[in-house]
């Protein structure tokens, strides 16, 4: 620019306009050229800063998603880590975005910066001194405050939490028939402002403080862009420097301002995306504590002794209450297992050992006589098949909902059919509109719901599908009539004479078919035997089938 208004000046009082003109007109094409070029970087840019923006955020969204399957039961039962979940959903999916931007904001002002200071310095190195000085105040406001508010971003993520947590209660369907019968709207609606007026106050105190430190900073690069304009001037009138000179000067001070603050300013966006991807690194860094053996031993198939648990004793984690205590029990091949006890007994507890989703803390459970510890979960989980009381009620296709029980097979594969007339499912999900292709539920478009009994049907074609040796039925028919309940239990009975069925259910019309019924009370087994073998016991059993049974008669003569 300097050339070019220097041209047109000396074209004012040039013999040869006409050369003037070309001279002046060749510097003012350069200077369009270079303008084009760098509006086709900044596009380029553009393009690839949204397509790696998209790529990172995808990648950083499957790393959350594979960690938290890789995460043990016992995460998703404190607390602690759902503020850990929290706060890594909230920073992960756009920081490193912001990471790969800011470094490629500071290289290109850092180049922009390195051509400039020559230039500047020529004028005086008081200038380079003034720069300086004019543009690391911001940068260092901006640090001070991103460790500001990190740290008030972890304090608060419970409060955090908990607003959504009530935002979610008032927009998920699932819970829109109670929150309308019992009036709930305005009252959860009053917990959530009041949480949010208490976190956008305290966020704002920090942001009223940033702004009073940027003002600072602000107000002393004004002084210092305005002096040195103010040298410049004096150094044009003085005539120790041409008007083009003095309009090179102010436009090389100002880029050389701005990219010195942009780099800055990207410095300390790094060391702020940094900080808060903390959040993200102790989410990764989160360990299973259930250990994968490093050789695993094998177990075939069919079973040949099925599980047994040793003396087996548990407490859940951050817990003093015992939830297991010395337990023993065999569950057979070709025999129905039926666990029965109050509520917190211990029954699902001794399910999820099954599982291995806990490891016991004395004792061991055993899988033909391997010890589960010492077989991969993969292999283990292949050999059981488990439904239980809170069953998953998932927005795919009916064909989906059944398959992902046994995702070996093609989806197409006949036994998912199969598995739904087991479990009564069929006729519900072919009378649909498009039959097992229908979509489940109502968050997608052309979806149907189903009644909970229908659900429930669902969930035990999914159980049933797999090719499993023990399948666990957790309360299975809670949602049935009592007809699909009879029929259930005669396929459950076919089941048992190829696997191992544990049962758990309160309701004493189906457990006394079962082979072998285990009586638990806080987390012991107090009684064991057939149903006969426990009604000539008349222990506890016996008194639990027999207040069943007097309510059946009450209701018997009240029909008569």
């Amino acid at each position: 620019y300097r050339d070019i208004v220097n041209a047109v000046i000396h074209g004012v009082t040039a013999a040869d306009k006409a050369g003037a003109f070309r001279h002046a007109g060749m510097l003012v094409l350069w200077a369009g050229l270079t303008g084009l070029a760098m509006a086709l970087a900044r596009s380029v840019t553009t393009l690839v800063s949204e397509a790696q923006a998209q790529v990172v955020t995808d990648k950083v969204s499957d790393m959350i998603h594979a960690k938290s399957v890789a995460v043990d039961l016992e995460y998703y039962e404190n607390s602690r880590y759902y503020d850990v979940l929290h706060r890594a959903q909230q920073e992960a999916p756009y920081r490193p975005t912001r990471i790969v931007n800011d470094l490629v904001n500071v290289g290109q002002s850092a180049i922009t910066v390195a051509a400039i200071a020559g230039l500047l310095i020529s004028l005086h190195w008081i200038v380079g001194v003034i720069i300086i000085g004019a543009a690391v105040p911001g940068a260092l406001v901006r640090m001070r405050f991103s460790g500001r508010l990190y740290r008030w971003q972890r304090e608060r993520t419970m409060a955090d939490r908990q607003s959504w947590y009530l935002h979610w209660l008032l927009t998920d369907g699932t819970r829109a028939k109670e929150i309308r019968l019992f009036d709930l709207g305005a009252l959860f609606m009053g917990w959530f402002r009041d949480l949010r007026k208490v976190l956008r106050r305290e966020r704002l105190r920090i942001t009223m403080k940033r702004s009073a430190a940027d003002l600072g900073a602000g107000a002393g690069a004004t002084v210092a862009v305005f002096g040195t304009f103010a040298y410049i001037a004096y150094r044009t009138i003085y005539g120790t420097i041409s008007v083009g000179g003095m309009v090179m000067y102010y436009q090389a001070f100002q880029t050389g301002l701005s990219a010195l603050q942009s780099m800055l300013t990207g410095l300390a966006g790094l060391y702020e995306d940094n900080l808060f991807l903390t959040y993200f690194y102790d989410f990764l860094a989160l360990k299973p504590k259930l250990v994968e053996p490093a050789q695993p031993k094998h177990v075939g198939h069919p079973l040949q002794e099925g599980v047994v648990f040793h003396n087996v004793s548990f407490r859940y984690p951050e817990t003093e209450r015992t939830a297991l205590a010395d337990i023993s029990l065999a569950i057979r091949p070709g025999e129905v297992a039926a666990l029965v006890g109050a509520n917190g007994s211990g029954k699902t507890t001794l399910v999820k050992l099954l599982c291995r989703l806990y490891d016991p803390q004395a004792g061991c459970v055993t899988m033909d006589g391997v010890d589960l510890r010492e077989m991969s979960r993969d292999e283990l989980r292949r050999h059981i098949s488990v439904i239980f009381q809170d069953f998953s009620q998932y927005q795919l296709t009916a064909r989906q909902n059944i398959w992902i029980g046994n995702t070996h097979l093609d989806p197409g594969d006949a036994s998912v059919e199969a598995a739904a007339r087991e479990s009564g499912a069929h006729d519900v999900l072919s009378g649909l509109r498009k039959g097992y292709e229908t979509m489940l539920g109502k968050w997608f478009e052309d979806g149907e719901e189903l009644s909970i009994g229908e659900w429930q049907k669902v969930a035990l074609a999914r159980a049933f599908v797999r090719d499993s040796d023990i399948i666990v039925l957790d309360e299975p028919t809670s949602a049935l009539d009592p007809l699909a309940e009879w029929k259930i239990f005669t396929r459950i009975r076919e089941l048992a004479q190829e696997r191992a069925v544990v049962l758990i259910s309160h309701r004493f019309s189906t457990v006394h078919t079962a082979d072998r019924i285990h009586i638990l009370d806080q987390g012991r087994i107090i009684e064991s035997g057939s149903h006969a073998e426990l009604m000539r016991l008349g222990g506890v059993y016996a008194q639990m089938y027999e207040v069943q049974a007097r309510a059946y008669r009450a209701d018997e003569q009240v029909v008569d």
